[in-house]
């Protein structure tokens, strides 16, 4: 059987509203087979609460995945060359591991996953950097920050290991009507063009609540991905059969 793997990013006190409505909206695609991307301090002004702390630790009990999702999801580095064309075209400042260091890389990693795993009581599934953007460095520092996963917009790999699942992710851009007129015309080219695949991602984000346009195609997404497939873990990539989730 072919898989889905959905994931709810920037999961934070700061969008703790836009984060139920998004469960909300994908529970009639994948009830709550899903992974939440969590940012510990989002933009250094939204640190985790106790109460934000409890409604983690119930929806881990629930069976929903934990990524951790960088530190403060703000990228402050100064950057040159490919990486600061990334940095303009790709995301708004949110590419927090794009210019890091491996030093100052693997501490925010090392972090996020003591605080993820202590509040939620269980193993993070892994490691997704804000904006799906890493530095070379940061890249090598997932191996010693001992993740099991990690994710880019390409693919989804094991970082002492293989790669495990290829294919671009399907997701949604919210923050200019030029960017969200652009996603919905790569979604509804995707959703076609990655049938094929033995594994298929969908990334929603807080923003795109805001906008009736992307939830109406986000529906269309799954929909059309859905057909002859399930819903799964990102952590079954780790034991499936490799000819199941290859390309």
């Amino acid at each position: 059987m072919k898989r889905l793997l959905a994931s709810i990013h920037d999961v934070s006190p700061r969008f703790e509203r836009e984060v139920d409505q998004l469960l909300d909206h994908l529970a009639p695609h994948v009830g709550q087979r899903l992974a939440m991307l969590v940012v510990p301090d989002h933009w250094g002004g939204a640190p985790i609460t106790p109460a934000f702390a409890g409604r983690l630790r119930r929806w881990a009990d629930a069976g929903i995945e934990m990524f951790v999702h960088g530190w403060f999801h703000r990228d402050t580095s100064v950057h040159h060359g490919v990486a600061a064309l990334k940095a303009r075209r790709m995301t708004a400042g949110e590419g927090e591991f794009l210019g890091l260091d491996h030093g100052e890389a693997l501490a925010r990693m090392q972090r996020g996953k003591m605080l993820v795993e202590e509040v939620t009581g269980r193993a993070v599934a892994g490691f997704i950097a804000p904006a799906w953007l890493y530095s070379d460095a940061a890249r090598d520092a997932l191996v010693d920050a001992g993740f099991a996963l990690a994710e880019d917009h390409m693919r989804v790999w094991a970082p002492a290991g293989a790669t495990l699942a290829k294919g671009p992710v399907v997701t949604w851009a919210s923050r200019s009507d030029g960017r969200a007129l652009s996603s919905l015309a790569a979604a509804a080219v995707l959703r076609r063009a990655l049938q094929p695949l033995p594994v298929v991602r969908i990334a929603v984000h807080p923003g795109d609540v805001t906008r009736p346009a992307l939830l109406r195609s986000i529906d269309r997404t799954f929909a059309t991905l859905m057909r002859g497939r399930r819903p799964a873990a990102y952590a079954d990539l780790l034991t499936a059969p490799r000819a199941s989730i290859s390309a």
